[in-house]
């Protein structure tokens, strides 16, 4: 499996396929096999790059240089150039698109085009923002993810009408219980706080080129609704895209439509 040394830390990623590359980057206590439909295709036409975010999947804890989710577009730009890859379209959900458009912002010669999935460019609203951190403090104190926080955070990630028995739920909560106090503690609360208390930057987003970007949401998304969706496709002047019968990880529970809106953006920006 492939690795790279960033900030003294052992970053993992996948790497496959041939062609203009893509660059997909996954949400918050996901590896990247949470895109394994969209890898599958489209690495028939594209280089794809998937990376896990640190403490996630094989990589490693979190590097103790990390602040700020601009901290984490910066390792991911090393990852880039530790590839030789000049330029990406960057396809990012939750978090991925939290840090990725900070990554267009910072670099946009680096990109050939931007997908946000299930995302949002304000900061947390100060109510969720409250409860997340208090989540992610028991989580800490207790050093795992016991039973009745599993049955709090799993829906979130859901659709409401998602079977709690079929094999995605049930993997995904069965994920969550597995990680080791050491991960727990090290990467994934300190990613999660700095997820949670990240800046604003919708005022910048009208420096994005609405041309080459597009914003989708699972039409069912619970923490990242379809109207912040909308807000930030006005901001950018660019299209949107509900995908039907989702919520937050969209790349899953519809694959097949996430899938073909992706093929249909890429063919696009390489016609």
């Amino acid at each position: 499996m492939p690795f790279v040394t960033i900030d003294g830390q052992s970053l993992h990623y996948i790497d496959q396929g041939a062609g203009p590359a893509v660059l997909l980057a996954g949400s918050y206590l996901w590896d990247q096999t949470m895109w394994a439909p969209q890898i599958t295709a489209l690495s028939q036409l594209y280089r794809v790059i998937a990376l896990d975010l640190w403490g996630h999947g094989d990589s490693g804890p979190l590097p103790q240089k990390t602040a700020s989710l601009d901290d984490v577009a910066r390792q991911a730009l090393a990852l880039l150039d530790h590839l030789a890859l000049e330029r990406v379209t960057l396809v990012g959900l939750s978090v991925g698109g939290m840090w990725g458009v900070r990554l267009v912002l910072s670099a946009p010669q680096r990109v050939n085009g931007l997908v946000l999935m299930d995302t949002y460019a304000g900061a947390e609203p100060e109510a969720t923002r409250h409860y997340y951190f208090a989540l992610l403090q028991h989580i800490f104190d207790a050093g795992e993810i016991a039973p009745h926080l599993l049955d709090i955070i799993v829906p979130i990630f859901f659709r409401p009408g998602i079977d709690p028995q079929s094999a995605l739920y049930q993997g995904f909560r069965a994920s969550l219980a597995a990680l080791p106090s050491d991960r727990l503690r090290s990467s994934i609360v300190p990613l999660g706080r700095i997820t949670f208390g990240r800046d604003d930057v919708r005022a910048r987003l009208c420096s994005l080129d609405p041309l080459s970007t597009l914003v989708m949401c699972g039409e069912e998304d619970q923490p990242r609704p379809p109207e912040e969706t909308r807000e930030m496709a006005r901001l950018i002047g660019c299209p949107s895209v509900l995908v039907p019968q989702a919520g937050h990880i969209s790349s899953l529970e519809n694959a097949s439509f996430v899938t073909e809106a992706l093929l249909r953006f890429l063919a696009q920006r390489q016609s």
